[in-house]
């Protein structure tokens, strides 16, 4: 992606970033909502918010799974005291990505505690990664996006009991 660059002066002097915090500048008292994500995704949800000038929605990426980067993460979150809701979006199966492995192992539960919901947006679970059909892949990347700024549609799969 364009946009997934580096400056010289990163390279020479900056070092690893394990979490990469909101990069645009948002009105923190306005945040509701933080959207987590990782890889190629994140310069497609920051394209659809500013396509639809979203302002109460901040990105941070997550860019180190283990050992999970627990004391960055808090931080970038800190940031937003009016953000109830925190959303993992990824583009994977929502049994499949990071979010299968960070949340079996409770990593965002336990810095953000119960007083903000931890939301999941993604594909449908499915066995395959990929749906192999061109325009299902895009319709259900559109929903992933809209998902992670609007109301979020649950793909749970409902079971009578």
């Amino acid at each position: 992606h364009k946009e997934a660059i580096s400056s010289i002066e990163e390279l020479a002097n900056g070092s690893f970033q394990t979490v990469i915090p909101e990069v645009e500048k948002l009105d923190a008292k306005k945040v509701k909502r933080v959207v987590l994500c990782q890889g190629k995704i994140y310069y497609e949800l920051l394209a659809h918010r500013r396509e639809n000038k979203i302002t109460d929605t901040a990105l941070v990426r997550i860019e180190q799974l283990y050992p999970f980067p627990t004391e960055a993460f808090a931080k970038a979150i800190e940031q937003f005291p009016n953000a109830k809701e925190i959303v993992w979006a990824q583009e994977e199966p929502r049994n499949q990505g990071a979010w299968y492995w960070l949340a079996s192992r409770q990593h965002l539960v336990n810095v953000l505690g119960t007083k903000r919901r931890l939301l999941l947006v993604s594909r449908p679970a499915a066995a395959s990664p990929a749906v192999g059909y061109y325009a299902k892949h895009n319709a259900q990347q559109k929903a992933v996006l809209e998902n992670a700024f609007g109301p979020i549609q649950d793909t749970t799969p409902q079971f009578p009991h």
